[in-house]
C-alpha cells in the first residue's frame, strides 16, 4: 500500500483533532466493583500496591486527559484545582476512594459538560473565511491547556485551518468526506459525554477512572472496556469471529475495503471489495459509528448475518446502483496474512530468506514458532538457504512462551529470558531442544517500533552472538512483563465489568541485561522512517526504571528446586548453546561497508534529509516510504546488502 503525503497529513489532522476515546459499549461496573477492581490490580502490580498521594496526582492528569486528550474543551481556570492538587484535596479523595465515592471525578465530569457547551459556542465564532495560513501540526505538541476562551478560540482555529488546508489537498469528494468524518466523530464523542441515559454517566465515570488510575501505575498497565478488551486478543492472535472484511465510514454506509482471504465472506463469494453496507440484519448502520457497526456484524460462530448493501454497476461514467442482501455464516478469520510474512531472494548458488514476523501469536492451531519453522525448513529444502533475515520492524510482542520458542529456532538448549516479579523471584525461561532450524548467518532488523517479545528474540541473540542486529539505532524499550486477565482461548467470554493488563514485573535476556527504557542497540545502524522518531520508553509518561542482574550463560539451575536439579541437570546440560564470537571479525568491515553504501545513495541521502526535518507534519507507517526514494523499503534493501556481504565474506573465510 502507499499512501501520498497529502493523504497521511490528513490522518495526522484526524488524530489531532478527533482523538478522543470512543470505547464502545460501557463496562457494567459500580463503585463497589471499580474499587475493587483497582486494589486487584495494585496486589499484582511490580512496584504500587496502594493508592499514594503521587499516584492520586497522576490519576487526576490522566482523568482530565482521558476526558480531553486534544486540549480544546477545558481551559487552564476551569481545572486549575485539579491540575495542581492541594494536600488536603489528595487526602480527601483517597478517603472518599476508601468508601466507594468518586465525587471529584463527578465533578471534573460536570465541568466537562460545561466545557462542550462553550465549544458549541466558539466553534460557531471561528471565522473561516479568514483562517491563518501555514499551520503546522507540531505547534500541538505537548499543549498546556489554554488560558482563557481567547486563547481556545485561537487554538480551534488553527486546527480548523490546519484541517482544511489538508483536506483541500484531495479532492472534493474526498475532502468534504474527511471533514464530515472529523465533525461526525466529534459530536459523537461529545454526546457519550452529555448522556442523560440513567445509569450511563456514572458507568462512564468509573471506567474513565479506572483507565486514569491504571495508566497512572505504569504506562503498559491499562484497564479495558469489554470492546476494547476484545480487539486487544484479537491484535494479538490476529484471529476474530465474524465476516472477514475490513470496512471504510464513508458516512453514506460502510464501504468494503477487502474481503479477507479464507473468512467466511471470501468463502460465500456474494460479499464485494466497493460494496457499500447500509444495514445488518434490517438495522440501518448510515451514521452509525464503526465500532457500533462491526459489534452488530460479529458473533458467535456458525450464525448468520444478513447485510444489505447497495453495489455499483457500469462504466464509471454510466454507474448504476444495485440493492442486494447478503447473507454470510459467521465463523472464524485468521488474520494470516498480517501475523508473518515469508519469501527469499536469489543469491549466488542459492537464496536469502526474509521472515517478516508481525506478532507473537498462538492459539489452538497455530503459532509463530512453528510458523516460521516450516517456512525456514521449507526453504532449506527448496532454495538452498544461504542466510536468513528475521524483520521484527513494528512487531510490538505478543505472547512471551513464544519469544522463547522463535529463539529457540536459532540456538540450541540455554536461558532465553529472565523474569524478575516484584518481590524478587526469579524465573529463567528456557529453550529446551537440542537442535536448531537455523544455525547459519542470520540478521535481526529491527526498528523503534520493534518493542517486548521482540526486544527478547532480538537482544538474546546477539547476547550469544547468534545474530547481528540491524536497523534503527535502538528498539522500543519495554522490558516490563505484563499478564491480561482475559484467557486467549476465551474471547467470546469477555467479563461485563471489563478486563485488565498489570505490569508484574521486568524481564532481562541471558546477559542480565533488560531493555527496559534504552532498548536493543543494533550492532549496524541503517536508519528507517522511524529513526528520527519520539518513539520508545523512555518517551513514555510514567516508565519503569531500567537494571541490571548476574548473567546467566554459565545455567546454575538457581531457580529450579534444589531436589530436582540433579535429574534435571542430566537433562540438559548437554548440547548448550554457546557464546559465539562469529560475527565480531566481520563487523567492522560490514559497518563500513553499509556506511560507505548509504553515503552515496542518492535516494538513501534524500530520504534521511526528509527525516531530518523539523516539520514533521505527517504520521508515518512501515509501508509508507515516499516514492521519490526511488524504492518501498530502502533499510531492507540496505539489510539485504549486508546479509550478502556477510555471506561472502564467511565463504571466503572457509576457504
Amino acid at each position: 500500500m502507499r499512501v501520498s503525503k497529502a493523504l497521511r497529513t490528513i490522518f495526522a489532522v484526524f488524530f489531532l483533532v478527533a482523538a478522543c476515546s470512543i470505547q464502545g459499549k460501557l463496562p457494567d461496573i459500580t463503585p463497589q466493583v471499580t474499587h475493587a477492581k483497582l486494589e486487584e490490580i495494585m496486589k499484582a502490580h511490580a512496584s504500587y500496591h496502594q493508592l499514594t498521594p503521587a499516584l492520586i496526582k497522576r490519576t487526576l492528569t490522566n482523568y482530565l486527559e482521558e476526558l480531553d486528550p486534544t486540549k480544546t474543551y477545558f481551559i487552564s481556570s476551569d481545572i486549575k484545582q485539579w491540575t495542581d492538587p492541594s494536600d488536603a484535596m489528595l487526602d480527601q479523595i483517597h478517603k472518599d476512594y476508601e468508601k466507594n465515592q468518586f465525587s471529584t471525578f463527578e465533578q471534573i465530569h460536570q465541568k466537562m459538560i460545561e466545557a462542550i457547551a462553550r465549544r458549541k459556542v466558539l466553534d460557531q465564532q471561528i471565522d473561516e473565511k479568514n483562517l491563518p495560513s501555514h499551520v503546522s501540526p507540531e505547534e500541538f505538541k505537548d499543549m498546556k491547556w489554554a488560558e482563557n476562551e481567547e486563547e481556545l478560540l485561537t487554538r480551534l482555529s488553527r486546527i480548523k485551518a490546519l484541517q482544511i488546508e489538508a483536506a483541500s489537498k484531495l479532492n472534493n469528494e474526498l475532502k468534504e468526506k474527511t471533514l464530515q468524518r472529523i465533525k461526525k466523530r466529534q459530536e459523537k464523542y461529545e454526546e457519550e459525554i452529555l448522556t442523560s441515559k440513567e445509569g450511563e454517566q456514572t458507568k462512564r465515570i468509573l471506567t474513565n477512572f479506572l483507565k486514569a488510575s491504571t495508566s497512572a501505575l505504569d504506562s503498559h498497565t491499562a484497564y479495558f472496556t469489554p470492546d476494547e478488551a476484545t480487539e486487544f486478543m484479537i491484535a494479538v492472535q490476529q484471529r476474530l469471529l465474524g465476516i472477514g472484511a475490513q470496512l471504510r465510514d464513508d458516512l453514506n454506509g460502510f464501504t468494503v475495503v477487502k474481503v479477507i482471504e479464507g473468512g467466511p465472506a471470501a468463502l460465500g463469494k456474494e460479499l464485494k471489495a466497493k460494496d457499500r453496507i447500509i444495514a445488518v440484519d434490517g438495522e440501518p448502520v448510515v451514521g452509525m459509528d464503526i465500532s457500533s457497526a462491526v459489534e452488530l456484524i460479529r458473533g458467535a460462530e456458525g450464525t448468520p448475518v444478513v447485510l444489505t448493501v447497495i453495489r455499483e454497476n457500469g462504466e464509471p461514467n454510466q454507474l448504476s446502483e444495485e440493492k442486494l442482501d447478503i447473507s454470510i455464516q459467521r465463523g472464524e478469520v485468521v488474520l494470516k496474512e498480517t501475523r508473518y510474512e515469508a519469501s527469499h531472494d536469489p543469491y549466488g548458488y542459492g537464496a536469502i530468506g526474509y521472515l517478516r514476523l508481525n506478532s507473537f501469536y498462538q492459539d489452538p492451531d497455530s503459532a509463530s514458532s512453528t510458523d516460521l519453522e516450516k517456512e525456514i525448513i521449507k526453504m532449506k529444502k527448496e532454495q538452498k538457504l544461504q542466510g536468513l533475515i528475521l524483520d521484527l520492524r513494528y512487531n510490538s510482542g505478543g505472547m512471551l512462551s513464544q519469544a522463547v520458542n522463535v529463539t529457540g529456532l536459532f540456538i540450541t538448549k540455554g536461558v532465553v529470558v529472565t523474569i524478575k516479579d516484584s518481590s524478587g523471584n526469579i524465573q529463567h525461561l528456557r529453550n529446551l531442544e537440542p537442535k536448531t532450524t537455523w544455525d547459519g548467518p542470520l540478521i535481526v532488523l529491527i526498528n523503534r517500533a520493534s518493542a517486548s517479545a521482540s526486544e527478547i528474540v532480538a537482544q538474546t541473540l546477539q547476547d550469544y552472538g547468534r545474530a547481528l542486529i540491524v536497523g534503527d539505532d535502538h528498539s522500543y524499550g519495554k522490558g516490563s512483563f505484563q499478564t491480561f486477565t482475559l484467557n486467549s482461548n476465551s474471547v467470546g467470554s469477555v467479563n461485563p465489568e471489563g478486563e485488565y493488563k498489570v505490569t508484574r514485573g521486568r524481564y532481562y535476556t541471558v546477559s542480565g541485561k533488560t531493555p527496559q527504557l534504552n532498548g536493543v542497540f543494533a550492532d549496524i545502524v541503517v536508519p528507517g522512517v522511524l529513526s528520527e522518531s519520539e518513539m520508545g520508553e523512555k518517551f513514555a509518561k510514567y516508565p519503569l526504571e531500567s537494571d541490571q542482574i548476574k548473567e546467566n550463560f554459565d545455567d546454575d539451575l538457581a531457580d529450579i528446586p534444589f531436589t530436582q536439579r540433579p535429574k534435571i541437570k542430566l537433562l540438559y546440560k548437554f548440547d548448550l548453546q554457546p557464546k559465539l564470537t562469529t560475527y565480531t571479525k566481520y563487523l567492522e568491515t560490514l559497518k563500513k561497508n553499509s556506511a560507505y553504501r548509504l553515503e552515496h545513495n542518492k535516494n538513501y541521502q534524500i530520504f534521511l534529509k526528509e527525516l531530518g526535518k523539523k516539520d514533521k507534519d505527517v504520521i508515518v507507517s512501515e509501508d509508507e516510504e515516499e516514492a521519490s526514494f526511488g524504492q518501498n523499503d530502502l533499510q531492507l534493501a540496505e539489510t539485504y546488502n549486508i546479509m550478502k556481504d556477510l555471506i561472502l565474506m564467511i565463504d571466503l573465510h572457509k576457504k
